[in-house]
Order: C-alpha cells, then sequence, then structure tokens
C-alpha cells in the first residue's frame, strides 16, 4: 500500500491511498497522514475502510507525504564506499568510521515534495549537491528499542535526497547549516507500507541527474543496518510517529568527483529506490549578483 499526500485545485493537503492511477482519500475523520499514521492498528484499519470515492492521479497534485514538526533525523558516512570517496575529496588517509551511527539533522522547513522545482539561491551556495537515501518513517511512539524489535516499529519508506549545500558545511564546520535550507530535503513521491517490502537491506538505490546516473548502489552496503540505526537514536530518546530518518547516501556525490561537479540551473534529479519508485525534482539556481551583473 502506498500513502499519499495530496491537494485537488489548489485545496488543503489531504491524506490518501494510491491505487494505480487513481487517490482513493481518507475519510474526512483523518485530516492529515500524520494523524493517520499515530492511529492504533485499529483505527487506521478503520479510517482504511472509510476511504472516499477515487480521485484520477492526474487531477490531484501530489505534495511531500508528509510535514513534519521535528528536524529529519539522518544518519552521515553510512556507505563504507561514500565514507572513503570523502575522505579521499578532503585529502584524508585515515577514515576513522566511528563505532556508533553518526546523527545529524535537517530543519522541517528544508522539506519539498515530489515533482517541486528546487528554487535554491547562487548568493548563499555555488556548490548544491545531491544524495540519494532511503528514508524511514516511524509508526510508534517509542523509546530504548531492542535491534530485534526494531523493524517493528516502522510505518513505512520513501524516498529521500539530502540536497547539501557543501560550501556552507565546510565554512560552519558542522553540517545542520549547510543542510538546512529551504527546499534541500525532497521525500517522497509516497510512503510504501512497511510490510510491502521484505528485505529492506536489499534494495537498489540510485540518483541521476538530467539522465546521468551519479549513484548506483544497494541497501546492503549500508554500515549500519536500520535496526541499528533505529536502536542506538532510540536509546533513552523517545521517538514519534511520523518521525523520518534518513538512512545515509552511497558513493557518487558530486563534491567527491574529480573535478568536483555540483548541481546546475536547470538540471533534474530523480532519487529511484526498488520496490518505492522514483522522486524528481528539477533545480532552479538562481545567478550570484556578481554573475547577474556580468
Amino acid at each position: 500500500m502506498r500513502f499519499v499526500t495530496f491537494s485537488e485545485q489548489g485545496a488543503n493537503r489531504r491524506p490518501g491511498v494510491l491505487a494505480g492511477q487513481t487517490v482513493q482519500p481518507l475519510g474526512s475523520n483523518v485530516a492529515t497522514l500524520e494523524e493517520f499514521i499515530a492511529l492504533v492498528p485499529a483505527a487506521r484499519r478503520a479510517a482504511l475502510d472509510a476511504r472516499e470515492p477515487a480521485l484520477p492521479l492526474a487531477s490531484v497534485t501530489l505534495l511531500a507525504p508528509l510535514a513534519p514538526r521535528k528536524n529529519i533525523f539522518c544518519v552521515g558516512r553510512n556507505y563504507l564506499a561514500h565514507a572513503q570517496e570523502g575522505a579521499r575529496a578532503r585529502g584524508e588517509t585515515d577514515l576513522n568510521l566511528p563505532s556508533v551511527p553518526s546523527f545529524f539533522t535537517k530543519a522541517p522547513t528544508a522539506i519539498a515534495g515530489p515533482d517541486q522545482t528546487l528554487r535554491l539561491s547562487g548568493e548563499i551556495s555555488a556548490q548544491y549537491d545531491w544524495e540519494a537515501e532511503l528514508a524511514v518513517v516511524i509508526g510508534t511512539r517509542c523509546k530504548d528499542v531492542a535491534p530485534g524489535d526494531a523493524l517493528g516499529v516502522i510505518f513505512g519508506y520513501t524516498c529521500l535526497n539530502d540536497v547539501t549545500a557543501r560550501d556552507l558545511q565546510r565554512a560552519h564546520q558542522q553540517w545542520f547549516k549547510g543542510k538546512s535550507l529551504d527546499a534541500t530535503c525532497p521525500i517522497g513521491p509516497w510512503i510504501v507500507d512497511a510490510a510491502e517490502l521484505h528485505d529492506v537491506q536489499n534494495l537498489s538505490i540510485a540518483l541521476r541527474v538530467s539522465g546521468r546516473t551519479r549513484q548506483d548502489s544497494n541497501t546492503k552496503a549500508m554500515i549500519f543496518s536500520i535496526p541499528r540505526i533505529i536502536a542506538e537514536l532510540s536509546r533513552g530518546m523517545t521517538l514519534e510517529p511520523g518521525d523520518i530518518i534518513a538512512t545515509g547516501t552511497p558513493e557518487g556525490v558530486g563534491f567527491a568527483m574529480d573535478p568536483p561537479v555540483f548541481l546546475a540551473d536547470g538540471d533534474v534529479m530523480e532519487v529511484e529506490i526498488e520496490g518505492i519508485g522514483v522522486l524528481r525534482n528539477p533545480v532552479a539556481i538562481g545567478l550570484p549578483v556578481a554573475a547577474r551583473r556580468g
């Protein structure tokens, strides 16, 4: 089952279920997908039973599935080849990989939806980069989750692109600012029910920029598995329904290429994850003031 958030002719965002080329809105007693995820299983089933008549997919606009009120949790350097390419690009000879996941966050105002044009400022950054990631959506309020129980607290999975301003990331000497600019966290196009992905640690994951493949890997290459990530993150910290966890990106990012390659105005990014689908976003980058005057 694929869960979406959509609008119809510019109306308020509504939750629904994708069924072929149609969207079945959830009943009026559930206003948002966040509310649906927070329901107990019996109430979720009742909400699904109360679905409204289907709408043609072509008649609605798919939005970001979630509008989280909390920061998006992210895992850094969770694919060995990505950690290695980053070390080479920085001239480092020792990886110094951590024994536990390295967590950072992206602000909720960074969220963008599928097919939304990412309007980025060339005055703020000249080095916008891409990062395809599998995102986990928590479905149960939980804390101190054991690795063996971790998959049971997941509602579903979606595609996420951790767009990063590399020059800001370096200048601020930490990751939050360079990864939290507006429209730098597109997610979607929908959330796939966790029950549909039987081996989430063996999914192909790829990213294309204007048709050219830049990243091509598999989630089995993660250093820390999804159960381990959830177990470590939830130690002493409560996770809530609708929380989003981005599980890291594989090799193939722009800053690590020789020479480095960054997003350009007019590029189109496509994140594709097996069993989920394709998250597509055009990019519009305004020129810096100096360039506009030239």
